[in-house]
C-alpha cells in the first residue's frame, strides 16, 4: 500500500462510514479496483482506519460524550452494543472470510440498495423525538439490528438507522443514535484488531499493533489514512443528517444498486 492508496481509502472511509452505503464494502471494492494485495495489514488497515471517524463523532457531539450528567447516555450505548460485541466475539472468523469476497459486497449492496428504495415508506408516524426518549429495551433492539452489518456490503449506518426507525425514532434522531453507538462499535473492533486479534503473517502470529509497528511506511500510510478519514467524516456526518431530513434514503438505495451491478460486472470479466 502506498501513501496515495492510503489517502483514498481514508477519504472512501470518511465519506462512507455513516452513510448508509457500507464503508467497508467500498473500502474493499476499492483496495481490489487499485490492485492492493490483501494482506494482513491491508486487512487490518480496512478495519482500523475506522478510528478517524470514531473521533469526528467524538469532536462534532462532544457535549453528549463528556457530560458526566448523562449517565443514561451512556448506558443505552453499552446496551446496545453488546450484541454486536458479542456475535463478533463468536463468528469473527466466518466474517474475516467475507471480508476477502467483493462478489458479497456487491450483491449486498444492490440488496441493501432495494430495501432503502422503500424504507421511508415502511416506517411512517414515529414517536421519539429526541435521543433521550430512547429506552434501554428500543436500544438493544437497534443494536440487534446493527448486527446485520456483519456482513459485508449491509452497512453498519444503514442496519441501525433503519433499527431505528423500527422503533419509532424519527430519520434523524435514529441517524445521530447510529452516530453515537458507532463509536463504541467501531473502537472495539479497532481494539480488538489492533491488540487482541492474532494474524497470520506466513505462518507467524502477529498482534494488530506489531504489524502497524513493523515499518515506518505501515506506520505513515494508517497515520494518513486516520487523519484523513476523521477530516473527511466531519464534512459527511453535518451533510448526511441535513440531506436526510429533506430527502430521505431513496437516492442512497438508487447508488447502493448501480455501484453493486457495476462492481459485478466488473467481477464477471475479471
Amino acid at each position: 500500500m502506498t501513501w496515495i492508496e492510503a489517502i483514498i481509502l481514508g477519504i472512501v472511509e470518511g465519506i462512507t462510514e455513516y452513510l448508509p452505503v457500507s464503508s467497508t464494502g467500498h473500502m474493499i471494492l476499492t483496495s481490489y479496483l487499485m490492485g492492493i494485495e490483501e494482506d494482513p495489514f491491508t486487512k487490518m488497515f480496512e478495519i482500523c482506519v475506522q478510528l478517524g471517524a470514531i473521533l469526528s463523532v467524538v469532536v462534532l457531539y462532544w457535549k453528549k460524550f463528556f457530560d458526566k450528567s448523562r449517565l443514561n447516555f451512556y448506558v443505552k450505548l453499552f446496551v446496545a452494543v453488546i450484541p454486536a460485541l458479542a456475535l463478533g466475539f463468536l463468528f469473527n472468523d466466518a466474517i474475516e472470510g467475507l471480508l476477502e469476497s467483493p462478489m458479497t459486497v456487491s450483491a449486498m449492496l444492490i440488496l441493501g440498495g432495494v430495501v432503502l428504495l422503500f424504507i421511508d415508506k415502511a416506517f411512517k408516524n414515529p414517536t421519539v423525538v429526541k435521543e433521550e426518549d430512547i429506552t434501554l429495551k428500543r436500544g438493544f433492539v437497534i443494536g440487534l439490528w446493527q448486527c446485520l452489518a456483519m456482513i459485508p456490503g449491509v452497512s453498519r449506518s444503514a442496519a441501525s438507522i433503519i433499527g431505528g426507525m423500527q422503533q419509532k425514532l424519527t430519520r434523524s434522531v435514529a441517524a445521530e443514535f447510529s452516530f453515537f453507538l458507532a463509536v463504541p462499535t467501531m473502537a472495539a473492533a479497532t481494539g480488538y484488531s489492533m491488540v487482541l486479534k492474532n494474524w497470520d503473517v506466513n505462518g507467524a502470529e502477529m498482534k494488530g499493533y506489531e504489524l502497524l509497528t513493523q515499518n515506518s511506511e505501515n506506520m505513515v500510510n494508517f497515520g494518513i489514512g486516520t487523519v484523513v478519514s476523521f477530516v473527511v467524516a466531519m464534512i459527511a456526518i453535518k451533510t448526511f443528517i441535513t440531506y436526510l431530513q429533506k430527502h430521505g434514503f431513496k437516492m442512497f438505495g438508487y447508488y447502493r444498486i448501480i455501484v453493486g451491478i457495476i462492481m459485478l460486472f466488473v467481477l464477471g470479466m475479471g
